[in-house]
């Protein structure tokens, strides 16, 4: 491990980055949940430049003052790459009360470099800012079927909340709301 691992700000020149690590995280935590057309599109050139316009906006003109994008980073033969990014902010469910309750709306860590203790960082930072910010519990939406994001929520002490829903991607995927008090 690398002692130049950190958790900064994202910035607009880690756009391209977040992108990145997003279609590759997505294609593996969904690849075996959803139709191959639909992984396939995930990473096309539409579909990027929609992310990229979304993360983009996001820092540039956020919703809130507690909304945040911030990228974990890595140096390897001196060259600094993001290698994960988290989003957060107030939540957004009807059933929340967003002035206590946080929703980490993303949290991805390039799927070659997992392991390393990136997310463990993303997530702590994560949880810093949203304690700075007087959030008092925090929720994030996983896969309900098994799979590695769902289990590095859990194993960091997670736990379902009852919440359930199905997002519609070309085909269902049952979706469950995890909670931790922070």
């Amino acid at each position: 491990m690398s002692g130049a691992q950190f958790v900064r700000p994202a910035r607009s020149a880690d756009v391209d980055a977040v992108v990145d690590v997003q279609v590759a995280s997505w294609r593996e935590v969904y690849g075996g949940l959803l139709p191959e057309a639909v992984i396939a599109e995930i990473g096309g050139e539409e579909a990027r430049k929609n992310f990229h316009a979304q993360w983009s906006a996001a820092l540039e003109s956020p919703p809130t003052s507690k909304h945040r994008l911030v990228v974990a980073t890595d140096q390897t033969d001196g060259v600094r790459t993001v290698v994960g990014f988290a989003a957060f902010g107030p939540a957004g469910d009807p059933d929340l009360w967003p002035a206590t309750a946080a929703e980490i709306f993303a949290l991805h860590v390039d799927p070659a470099l997992t392991r390393r203790g990136h997310g463990g960082r993303l997530l702590n930072a994560t949880v810093d800012h949203l304690v700075e910010d007087g959030f008092a519990i925090a929720y994030v939406w996983v896969p309900e079927a098994d799979n590695a994001l769902r289990a590095f929520f859990e194993s960091s002490g997670w736990a379902p909340d009852g919440a359930r829903r199905v997002l519609d991607l070309g085909s269902e995927l049952p979706m469950v709301r995890l909670h931790a008090g922070i």
